[in-house]
């Protein structure tokens, strides 16, 4: 006989406590089967095997699933195209409904709705709750019902609304999953991937660092950032406990939280910003998208030293610092005129926090076509960025120490790409004006 469950899908939230989804999945009165799909469509656009990111997704996993050997039970791996996994294990279970998380991303809401059509043939339920974000959707939106494309409205709403039950934890009851004896999940190896310098750790809310973070922030020497990014991306960290901590101990550290999910809510109302500027007009920019400059950028030999220390930390280590991030943003598609989207699928490949919304938004900051974007015309200086926010050279010192030896020559002026920059934008936007 089958034996009967409900399934918990992990995707965005490997983690066992205060998890939304999992905590409705374990109310449902049936025990619940815990599985998590290596999904080949992802994992076969990723070119270099040798990914932080799967590594850490499967580090986490792990830890998830000695959690759950401890209570009888374990996490159960599948590696295939998700629709298909889920034929398979029907096969194996009669399965009452499917619980999961709700993903924002078009290619995600494209996945669920064929698994969710699927099931449907089955008669099985497949129901899906909010974790990843505090307001999702509709719920942060102007009076008419239109979604916000300026984050300070859209903060100033988001504050007045958030109340203690928002970020209230969801408790989680280990007696409730499917007894079973323990299996292993999918190893590197067997999805094809190497071992990497990563080394997965619980994270952790440090006072220490949230408390001055608006003092600290801006200094990359300093590196006074919380580095959480990479749990928000994977989920092995509560945004409930992030906004429950940042409510009583940093403000600035809350509106970074904020702007996470307006980018997250503008990708969701408007999925064309994947591949084409939110601002219209400007995907008439006659970018010069100069490959061998690109590359002297990707290797961090543009003879600007901020900017190579920037590119080196980011290739060495999978991280860059949030006020680098946008240095080098700047610089590439403004001194050298290269496509925002160059970049962003450089940083795709590379950055170990990568989420598609954030990315996405970011660097359609930089280059001054997206939601509350930089305007074209602010242009980053990187001396006087330097000067500003790394004025001993430590950073510098760290991650480019062979500035000093002037190994290449700026591979532009300052001013005269600061002209030839202004030059292009406004021809583009003037143009479009008729």
């Amino acid at each position: 006989m089958k034996h009967s469950v409900v399934i918990f899908w992990f995707r965005r939230d490997l983690r066992l406590e205060d998890n939304a989804g999992l905590h409705q999945a374990l109310a449902s009165g049936y025990p619940v089967l815990p599985v998590f799909i290596f999904d080949t469509g992802i994992l076969r656009r990723l070119t270099n095997v040798y990914d932080r990111r799967v590594d850490y997704i499967q580090q986490a996993l792990q830890q998830m699933n000695l959690s759950l050997h401890q209570n009888q039970s374990t996490l159960q791996t599948f590696y295939g195209k998700p629709k298909e996994v889920f034929e398979k294990i029907i096969d194996t279970y009669h399965v009452h409904a499917v619980y999961a998380n709700r993903d924002y991303e078009p290619q995600a809401i494209k996945r669920d709705d064929a698994v969710k059509k699927y099931l449907q043939t089955k008669d099985i339920h497949f129901y899906t709750y909010k974790d990843q974000v505090i307001f999702e959707k509709f719920e942060i939106v102007k009076n008419d019902g239109s979604p916000y494309t300026v984050y300070t409205p859209y903060s100033k709403k988001w504050k007045a609304e958030l109340n203690e039950s928002h970020y209230a934890a969801c408790r989680i009851s280990f007696d409730k999953f499917f007894k079973k004896s323990p299996l292993e999940i999918h190893s590197l190896s067997e999805l094809g991937f190497q071992k990497t310098s990563m080394k997965f750790q619980k994270p952790e809310l440090d006072i220490s660092i949230i408390k001055e973070y608006d003092l600290y922030r801006n200094f990359p020497a300093m590196d006074h950032t919380t580095h959480l990014g990479m749990a928000l991306r994977f989920g092995t960290l509560s945004i409930r406990k992030c906004v429950t901590f940042a409510v009583y101990h940093n403000e600035t550290w809350l509106s970074e939280l904020i702007w996470r999910e307006f980018f997250m809510q503008v990708l969701f109302h408007f999925p064309y910003v994947v591949n084409h500027s939110f601002k219209t007009q400007y995907n008439y920019i006659e970018y010069r998208n100069n490959e061998t400059e690109f590359k002297r950028w990707c290797d961090g030999e543009t003879g600007y030293p901020i900017v190579d220390a920037g590119m080196h930390q980011l290739n060495s280590t999978g991280f860059m610092h949030n006020r680098v991030r946008m240095i080098v943003a700047s610089f590439l598609c403004k001194h050298l005129l290269i496509d925002w989207r160059w970049g962003e699928a450089y940083f795709a490949e590379i950055l170990n926090d990568y989420d598609l919304s954030a990315n996405n938004g970011n660097w359609q900051w930089a280059a001054g076509c997206g939601c509350d974007a930089a305007p074209y015309f602010r242009i980053f200086n990187p001396t006087a960025q330097t000067l500003k926010f790394d004025k001993d050279f430590k950073y510098i010192k760290k991650w480019n120490p062979n500035y000093e030896q002037g190994l290449h020559e700026p591979i532009v002026a300052h001013e005269a790409a600061r002209i030839r920059c202004l030059a292009v934008y406004k021809n583009a936007l003037q143009q479009t004006q008729f």
